[in-house]
């Protein structure tokens, strides 16, 4: 049983350090006596095995035995961090949410909710196999988030052979899937885990140098803003081993600058969806944007351009929203790639697409471009309603430069002339007062 393997992988790493946050040090002997007390608090509040319990947290050892106790208790958990407060009563009728634990105050809270999750098939059959379970809502850019059900026995399998014990900082969200995969290998690798109280450049470079941190997981936009800060002059990251980025497509122009300023450090896309978990990856050396799914539970094959998997970590489907896999048990993710050998390029998602009197214009081939241009932080294209060609483009962008709109709308014309063809230039361009990406870090095209 994985869920068994877990406790037996603390009690093994039992002197090793397994999280720092807030200036304390829990070894894994501390983490394992958290879990204990958390299963204890479970029945003591007769939260029983099959029970749909969500956590309201951001990261914490708390958070992290309490998940792990929940697995050992068998129950279907919800992690859900503040940034989706708005959301919650929805998410916890969607979820049918029956216990409510919420970590972000002072001392823990217990409530509870009157929904059966027995009403729906895939909790029922998680249930009635005795299985712990997950609950992931989709970021829902694009019209209601989906609930995601995954069988948290098959998640973990994953992770059985998890042996790189690294120092990694865990940047990525307490309830989304890459921050999941990042503190579960961890924790059955023997690694050490360090918080952030806040993800301002700042506050991650000054944790690394602290306490030399070997990995850093981030979206390529908080790796642009890192950049631009300049923090990363004024604090010794020596330590730092390997980037790992994901969750958007890395301008080559961003890819470079890392290069240049960290020569030492390996770049690695990753690739994952909500539904389907990161598979492990590899991505080209001579070129950082084109990634090789290299895991044997992953099978890929390209359709019309566009990528699909197959994996056995799969979710077992969504609570509000049809089932999405083929017969066979395929998923469209939606991405459409170029491919070269074993290795893929992910261009965008086909949603995303602008099309111009019948051309193609993916949004990240001209923000690649835009990019480039001395004085620019910042660039988010997406594609506006046009009532001759359908749709053109638009470019909002931040400068650092005190150009008028005017000066910049004609240097950017100037600058893409010779990299673009003419309908991919944008016809529409506006100055950001505010920033162009959202809470968690990913660019709002919207």
């Amino acid at each position: 049983m994985r869920i068994e393997e877990l406790q037996q992988r603390l009690e093994q790493y039992s002197e090793i350090e397994a999280i720092i946050h807030k200036h304390q040090l829990f070894s894994y002997r501390d983490l394992l006596r958290l879990t204990e007390s958390w299963f204890q608090r479970l029945a003591q509040n007769k939260i029983e095995p099959g029970t749909v319990v969500a956590v309201t947290s951001d990261y914490s050892a708390d958070a992290i035995a309490l998940m792990a106790a929940l697995i050992l208790n068998k129950n279907i958990a919800v992690p859900l961090t503040p940034l989706a407060k708005t959301q919650f009563n929805e998410y916890f009728k969607t979820s049918y949410t029956q216990s409510i634990i919420d970590l972000t105050q002072t001392t823990f809270r217990i409530s509870d909710r009157k929904n059966d999750p027995l009403q729906n098939d895939l909790l029922r059959n998680l249930i009635e196999q005795q299985h712990p379970g997950l609950i992931l809502f989709t970021s829902g850019s694009t019209g209601q988030a989906k609930a995601v059900v995954h069988d948290f026995e098959k998640l973990l399998t994953k992770f059985t052979h998890a042996n790189k014990g690294y120092r990694s900082l865990v940047f990525l969200m307490f309830d989304h899937i890459a921050g999941i995969d990042s503190y579960f290998y961890s924790l059955y690798s023997g690694g050490t885990m360090i918080f952030p109280v806040s993800r301002l450049p700042k506050e991650i470079c000054g944790l690394i140098e602290k306490h030399r941190v070997e990995v850093l997981p981030a979206s390529p936009t908080f790796l642009n803003l890192l950049l631009l800060s300049g923090e990363h002059l004024r604090h010794d990251l020596d330590s730092l081993k390997i980037i790992t980025f994901g969750s958007e497509r890395a301008p080559q122009s961003l890819l470079k600058r890392l290069k240049n300023n960290f020569p030492q450090v390996r770049l690695v896309q990753k690739y994952g969806l909500t539904e389907l978990g990161s598979p492990s990856s590899k991505s080209m050396e001579a070129d950082a944007s084109w990634l090789k799914i290299d895991s044997p539970r992953f099978k890929t094959k390209i359709i019309n351009k566009r990528l699909h998997i197959k994996s056995d970590a799969a979710m077992l489907g969504y609570l509000n929203a049809p089932d999405p896999f083929t017969g066979d048990g395929w998923f469209d993710t939606g991405d459409t790639v170029e491919v070269k050998g074993e290795y893929l390029r992910i261009l965008g998602r086909e949603s995303e697409i602008i099309n111009v009197g019948g051309e193609k214009v993916f949004p990240v081939e001209v923000e690649e471009v835009i990019q480039m241009m001395p004085g620019v932080e910042d660039v988010v294209v997406s594609g506006v309603p046009y009532p001759i060609t359908g749709q053109i483009v638009k470019a909002s962008v931040q400068l650092e430069t005190k150009e008028t709109l005017s000066e910049f709308r004609q240097r950017m014309r100037d600058f893409c002339e010779e990299k673009l063809p003419r309908f991919k230039i944008p016809q529409k361009v506006t100055l950001a007062k505010d920033s162009l990406h959202g809470d968690r870090f990913k660019k709002m095209r919207g």
